[in-house]
């Protein structure tokens, strides 16, 4: 880190403090994001971890350098969801978390996201997850039972630490299944049998799929070692998703960590209500993107983008069509100042300052107005906003609404006029055109060529 440098603090939920970042290792800082389930399109509350995550991975490299960051986002490939999705449809568990996979990483790059140094597929790590449940069985915190491998949560002492939640409360929030097998109510699946029907892979327990919780534990493990230094996700994985990750993997190891930091982004709520299919207001991203279904029209990524970072991440955020429309005239706003230019991404003076501090986004962002065109530039990148991105979105949708031939036909009345020397009626088609947003270029070899006007 640059002696210049200023001094990252991040928030952490393992202790409730805000802490002065230090990583095991700066010549490389280890980040585990949990990423998807690809059994259907993610939603717009999926997309605020994806962002917020990408913008820490954007500073620690700015601050570190690109070459010391690994930042691991996994794939979530076997679960339930997908096993009962993809037989509603008809088609392969492998075809449905292809295609929707494929449709993630599209979504997630036209939001601005860079990609994460590893992408791990929960299916490439049963291994890692069979040798996890060994380690845990031999040192007395796990116990086979009736075909599945059950987490013994009594004899972690310090479960609960992350959440800090009563047990009545913990009880509750697991959604305890009730199980003759089962030595307490709180034990958690590490492992249970798959019917023919169903994905599963030999294991000393017999053919059978990991449950939920065990994969991130084996993946982070995989690729980022047994103690890592930062774990990030939506506030509702804290209970039990992390609690159990922390248990899986203290205990499997021993150490008195799995990550030192746990990161938190708020709940996300769209035009002031729960999101939920029930009420209206289920939307993805795909569907912000390439559909008029949210505000009566498409969004670019970069909207989207600002509209979530104008919101600090721990904050909760109320998803609107006003706050899309408001990020939208700031992004037009400085497509203007910026002309242009272009710089490498960059931050200084308060801009840097306050996303070291927390990643305090708002403040950052309200600092922007004092920057010069370049340092604008550069800034907004720091962010993952491309202004060049954003005006190529706006003139592909305005040429899209542009009727093409209508453009040709014109053009070509208009050199026939400038042939016959009729400048009039050459200048009344330019104008014509130039209201319907088209502007010409008259070329040295006697062609004019169109392009949609920003």
């Amino acid at each position: 880190m640059s002696s210049e440098a200023p001094v990252l603090k991040l928030y952490n939920t393992l202790s409730r403090a805000k802490e002065e970042f230090r990583p095991l290792d700066p010549a490389n800082v280890r980040m585990y994001v949990c990423g998807p389930t690809v059994y259907d399109y993610a939603h717009i509350g999926n997309a605020r971890p994806i962002i917020v995550f990408d913008v820490l991975f954007r500073l620690l490299r700015h601050l570190y350098g690109a070459d010391h960051v690994t930042y691991v986002r996994n794939i979530t490939d076997v679960d339930d969801k997908i096993n009962a999705r993809a037989a509603e449809r008809g088609i392969t568990i492998r075809e449905l978390t292809e295609g929707t996979n494929k449709i993630f990483q599209d979504d997630v790059k036209a939001l601005g996201c860079l990609e994460p140094s590893v992408q791990p597929r929960a299916t490439e790590h049963i291994a890692e997850m069979i040798a996890l449940i060994e380690k845990m069985i031999a040192a007395g915190h796990a116990y086979a039972a009736d075909g599945h491998v059950l987490f013994d949560v009594p004899s972690m002492a310090e479960y609960g630490r992350l959440s800090r939640r009563p047990l009545d409360e913990m009880i509750a929030g697991a959604r305890v299944d009730v199980a003759p097998y089962k030595r307490g109510d709180m034990d958690f699946v590490l492992w249970k049998p798959s019917k023919e029907s169903e994905p599963g892979w030999e294991s000393p327990w017999g053919r059978g799929r990991p449950g939920w919780h065990l994969e991130c534990s084996a993946m982070s493990w995989k690729h980022l070692g047994e103690v890592f230094d930062i774990h990030g996700g939506g506030i509702d994985l804290v209970f039990p998703h992390h609690e159990n990750e922390i248990a899986q993997t203290r205990c499997a190891f021993g150490h008195e960590a799995m990550a030192n930091y746990w990161m938190h982004n708020g709940f996300l709520q769209v035009e002031g209500e729960k999101m939920s299919k029930s009420l209206g207001n289920f939307v993805t991203i795909n569907e912000l993107l390439h559909t008029e279904n949210f505000g009566g029209r498409k969004w670019p990524g970069e909207v989207l983008r600002l509209a979530m970072l104008r919101t600090h991440y721990r904050q909760p955020i109320d998803f609107t069509v006003k706050a899309l429309e408001e990020a939208e005239a700031s992004l037009r706003k400085w497509s203007a100042q910026i002309g242009e230019v272009s710089a490498a991404p960059a931050a200084a003076g308060e801009v840097l300052n306050a996303l070291a501090d927390d990643l305090n986004t708002p403040l950052a962002l309200a600092s922007l107005h004092e920057l010069d065109a370049a340092a604008l530039d550069g800034a907004l990148k720091l962010f993952g906003i491309d202004i060049c991105a954003y005006r190529q979105w706006v003139e592909g949708e305005t040429k899209q609404a542009v009727d093409a031939e209508q453009v040709s036909s014109l053009i070509s009345t208009r050199l026939a006029a400038r042939t016959a020397k009729n400048w009039a009626e050459s200048d009344r088609i330019r104008d014509e055109l130039a209201a319907m947003g088209v502007a010409l270029k008259d070329n040295k070899d006697g062609t004019t060529t169109w392009e949609v006007k920003r």
